[in-house]
């Protein structure tokens, strides 16, 4: 008996030098981060950033940093989330290129269909460590005040889904109406190719496919995947004609203003999670999660080496004629940027 009290005492003991050490431990440090994408760290990038992120982030700084996560767009659409962060309500923000046109639309220059060969090449272009990346975020920060973290693709070259039929050749787009992000570069990609681009924010697409509002729209393998199209469209056609980027935000203020050893960990941190970020979108890619459970319900097709060449040649032309009238000089400097990191790493 005297023992069992004895290892009661030393129980108890514990569990209140624990709450004791939890409350001097308490965060002086709270980084809040909105995106729009599931929680689940195995079903979106962002979901596995931001699930990494918080615990590498909390445990290195011994509790001193609190991370709270903010997932499907539950602290508002993309735009306005990016404006939280802009205006320090919320400390940072994982964003589709859709949101980030609205702040900085020079994102649109990533839009030049057919650029991107392979997902090797777009890794590479798409990171801070690239000599476009870097000067794509210095001017980025710049214009907007913001601090980037991370560049990283949306979860993967784009495919079209509809339904109303395959998508073998240009011709098959002809009068199809196709939800895009609010994207210039996109609409103009979509209506040079024949059909009418939509225009639509992320919480509205379903609905609209669903209710025929529209009749299909374009997205990473993943992000099909995880938004569950394949219960309001029957077709998918695998064109890889765009890969579009995300970017992680934090608020400039903000970032600036930590001591540096919570500086450094934030920046490794995020450097981690999106190595994170990309993996599982490659994962998923591959898995049953991707594919595979699409066909279930949809049917799939690839469209042919011959006929993306066509689809290039029709649409490349659109999108760099936009960039160039909407954007003058400095959209040509930051395409012609982009263009050379892509030929250095092909």
């Amino acid at each position: 008996m005297k023992l069992m009290n004895s290892v009661k005492s030393v129980v108890l003991g514990t569990i209140a030098a624990t709450v004791l050490a939890g409350t001097a431990l308490a965060a002086d440090v709270t980084i809040r981060i909105g995106h729009l994408n599931p929680a689940d760290p195995t079903e979106s990038h962002s979901g596995a950033m931001t699930a990494v992120f918080k615990s590498l982030v909390e445990t290195a700084s011994n509790g001193e940093i609190e991370v709270k996560l903010f997932p499907n767009g539950q602290l508002g659409k993309d735009n306005e989330v990016i404006q939280q962060v802009r205006d320090g309500i919320v400390e940072s923000s994982i964003s589709s290129a859709g949101g980030v046109a609205q702040h900085y639309p020079l994102v649109g220059v990533f839009d030049i269909p057919f650029a991107f060969p392979n997902i090797y090449v777009s890794d590479k272009v798409m990171s801070l460590e690239s000599d476009f990346g870097k000067k794509f975020a210095a001017d980025m920060d710049a214009k907007t005040g913001l601090h980037t973290l991370a560049i990283l693709d949306s979860g993967g070259f784009f495919a079209f889904t509809n339904s109303k039929r395959p998508i073998k050749t240009v011709e098959d787009m002809d009068g199809l109406r196709i939800r895009t992000m609010t994207l210039p570069t996109h609409q103009a990609m979509v209506n040079s190719l024949g059909a009418q681009a939509t225009p639509l924010p992320w919480a509205e697409v379903y609905t609209a496919l669903q209710t025929g509002v529209a009749d299909g729209e374009m997205n990473p393998i993943p992000i099909i995947a995880f938004a569950k199209f394949d219960e309001v469209q029957k077709y998918l056609s695998i064109t890889n004609h765009v890969i579009t980027p995300y970017v992680w935000f934090m608020n400039g203020e903000f970032y600036e203003g930590l001591k540096p050893e919570h500086k450094a960990i934030v920046d490794w941190a995020s450097e981690v999670a999106t190595n994170a970020g990309r993996g599982i979108s490659r994962i998923i890619e591959a898995s049953d999660k991707g594919l595979p459970k699409l066909a279930e319900k949809m049917e799939i097709n690839a469209v042919s080496p011959a006929e993306a060449e066509k689809f290039a040649a029709i649409a490349q032309p659109a999108v760099r004629k936009l960039i160039e009238e909407k954007f003058g000089a400095e959209g040509t400097d930051m395409l012609n940027a982009l263009m050379a990191d892509i030929d250095k790493y092909k």
